[in-house]
């Protein structure tokens, strides 16, 4: 038997369950591993798992799910340990309904493995009954639950209207992330997102956001990724990749926590515009021992439970706002609308750059090194 495990997010592979359920997977075939979504990647690399779980590619779960199907599998299995039963399920069953609008014939099983190990832990045989999936539910001590009972407790509801989405499983106090963008805060158990002409522009439970919205821009809030909370919750210890580096001093330019950071793996520096922003993917470049010179304005939303930059990076934090016009200036003069530049040799020679652009502003700021 051939099987796929599409694993998504970082709590599944920090629980150690990635591992345990793709070990015993390979009880019944040959199984093949890749990751879906993006938050994952981190703790892929952590623990060391890069040659058990592909993460080569920048691929929504859905995709992952087709690349199996293309692959002619004989059935693909979801692995997700998500904040709460109902949020897990719910994502089970947004991602199985675009895996299918995106293949021909629904003709091979998808069976997602659930917060395993929690009492709420459950097995979703989405599209066929097949013994496997009733054989692993009473190995994991899980129970069955089915695409009906799914839709039923809590996908009906989100009929209401096109316009609107339900957010599942959320608690009061938590960050509201659409594509990556904080654009709110929860103050509720129940949330709803209510968008018109492709922008959101009310929120039952919660309070948004203006600045975050402006980031945003258009969304289609159906196909929207919404996360709540922290991106990812273990303590870990994070694993630096030995990375060579480029014979020029490359540096990089993201304005955007949903950019794929990992594209810059490469580069010897990367400037980042918005708290959530460096926050994110200073963790990230981390891994591979790049530094960054970051543009905040204090306006921070706890997104990670801790947030590692490497040595050397530059924070400059500005008042209130200006993190944005700042960035805006800086990829004109700096980087002249693109994205790399081989203009310097140096952090410092950057650093300096940056500061004359902050001056002209006429922009209170102070600096911020880490040593």
């Amino acid at each position: 038997m051939k099987i796929g495990v599409v694993v998504h997010g970082p709590n599944i592979i920090d629980s150690g369950y990635a591992l345990d359920l793709i070990e015993l997977l390979k009880t019944y075939g040959e199984v093949s591993a890749r990751l879906g979504g993006t938050m994952g990647r981190t703790a892929v690399i952590d623990a060391n798992l890069e040659g058990v779980i592909d993460i080569s590619r920048k691929l929504v779960p859905s995709d992952s799910l087709k690349l199996f199907y293309d692959e002619r599998v004989d059935v693909i299995f979801l692995l997700n340990y998500g904040k709460s039963d109902v949020t897990g399920q719910v994502f089970g069953y947004k991602v199985y309904n675009h895996f299918i609008g995106k293949i021909s014939e629904n003709d091979v099983p998808v069976i997602q493995i659930e917060r395993p190990g929690e009492m709420d832990g459950s097995v979703i045989a989405w599209n066929n009954d097949l013994e496997i999936a009733r054989d692993l539910s009473q190995k994991l001590n899980l129970d069955i639950v089915t695409p009906e009972e799914v839709y039923d407790n809590h996908i009906r509801q989100d009929d209401a209207g096109f316009n609107q989405r339900i957010v599942h499983g959320v608690s009061p106090g938590e960050n509201i992330m659409v594509n990556s963008v904080v654009i709110g805060k929860t103050n509720s158990d129940k949330l709803t997102l209510i968008a018109r002409d492709n922008h959101i522009v009310d929120i039952v439970g919660g309070e948004l956001k203006s600045h975050g919205l402006e980031k945003l821009g258009e969304v289609d809030l159906e196909s929207a990724i919404i996360k709540t909370g922290l991106l990812r919750h273990a303590k870990v210890t994070p694993r630096v990749l030995s990375n060579r580096k480029p014979d020029d001093f490359i540096v990089s330019f993201l304005d955007h926590a949903g950019e794929d950071v990992y594209k810059f793996r490469n580069s010897s520096l990367v400037i980042t515009v918005g708290d959530d922003t460096t926050l994110i993917s200073s963790d990230i470049l981390y891994r591979f021992d790049i530094p960054v010179i970051g543009i905040t304005d204090g306006d921070l939303d706890k997104v990670v439970e801790d947030g590692f930059k490497v040595k050397d990076s530059i924070i400059f934090e500005v008042e209130s706002g200006f993190d944005d016009i700042i960035g805006q200036n800086v990829k004109r003069e700096i980087f002249h609308g693109k994205q790399e530049s081989y203009d310097f040799t140096d952090i410092d020679g950057v650093k300096v750059e940056v500061e004359e652009i902050i001056k002209n502003i006429n922009c209170k700021y102070k600096i911020n090194y880490i040593n």
